[in-house]
């Protein structure tokens, strides 16, 4: 499904079911360096189960027209103008990592558009290390290397895929190739940033569940921890030997998360 925001083309997937009138919004954001490929499982199951789903490409990712947008602050904003793009008053937010933040920043900024969140590899701040940074902001191979051993748990380094046959390491790889030069680096400059997060973190008033790894080098548990403390009556589930990649990494369990814990409405 393809729309038009602020002139400029937004691609978002339904999960193979065309939004009805009446059923609530899902809206799911990825990642640094990715799109809208890594929630596929949960936006087919949500749009499968009385909602409608927006697994969107951020500006200047996968189909969407760029530039990437620059900070975490304008991604809120973003986010929620699709929201009313889309026609409704409030959305679920569903946000990965740089997503989360999104998220995050939006449920803050303008809480009645919020209707709950799922936040997944989290933290109040995302501080990106000098060498990862500086190689992203280059356009190095080296950027990609890094957020792929650092972002998945060690089963997943050394195959850890669901699907027989697939190696895990190798498709986030080539995943993160995908973005085109300059994409990576804006999205890591943006979380780097962001400082905001418990400040945030305070002005929550929506149903919030956070889904962390056990092994999450990029967002370590602790600090997920902390940001969900932080959060008024936000409820954590940790995924035991995972990595920071949950979408992709531990889909299942993620969904089992998502699906379980009071943020859907399913039908009969």
């Amino acid at each position: 499904m393809q729309v038009d925001l602020d002139g400029r083309r937004v691609f978002l997937a339904t999960g193979g079911r065309a939004h009805e009138p009446g059923r609530p919004l899902v809206v799911f954001l990825h990642g640094a360096g990715m799109d809208r490929s890594v929630w596929a499982l949960h936006a087919r199951w949500f749009a499968s189960h009385g909602h409608n789903v927006a697994a969107v490409d951020l500006p200047g990712h996968g189909a969407s027209e760029g530039p990437p947008l620059a900070s975490i602050e304008a991604l809120a904003r973003w986010t929620l103008a699709l929201v009313a793009r889309l026609g409704v008053d409030r959305a679920l937010l569903v946000g990965h990592s740089m997503g989360s933040l999104a998220a995050l920043a939006a449920a803050a900024l303008d809480p009645e558009r919020v209707a709950a969140l799922g936040l997944v590899g989290t933290a109040a701040t995302m501080p990106v290390h000098l060498n990862l940074l500086s190689a992203a902001t280059a356009d190095n191979p080296d950027a990609i290397a890094m957020v792929s051993l650092w972002g998945l748990g060690p089963d997943a380094t050394f195959g850890g895929s669901e699907a027989p046959g697939l190696w895990m390491l190798g498709g986030a790889q080539r995943l993160l190739n995908n973005a085109p030069p300059g994409v990576l680096g804006a999205d890591l400059a943006a979380c780097n940033a962001y400082q905001t997060g418990l400040a945030d973190a305070a002005k929550v008033t929506a149903p919030t569940l956070l889904v962390l790894g056990e092994r999450d080098l990029m967002t370590p548990l602790a600090a997920g921890e902390a940001l969900g403390q932080a959060i008024a009556g936000a409820r954590i589930v940790v995924l035991r030997g995972a990595g920071h990649l949950l979408p992709t990494e531990r889909p299942e369990e993620l969904l089992a998360a998502l699906r379980n814990l009071g943020l859907t409405k399913q039908r009969p």
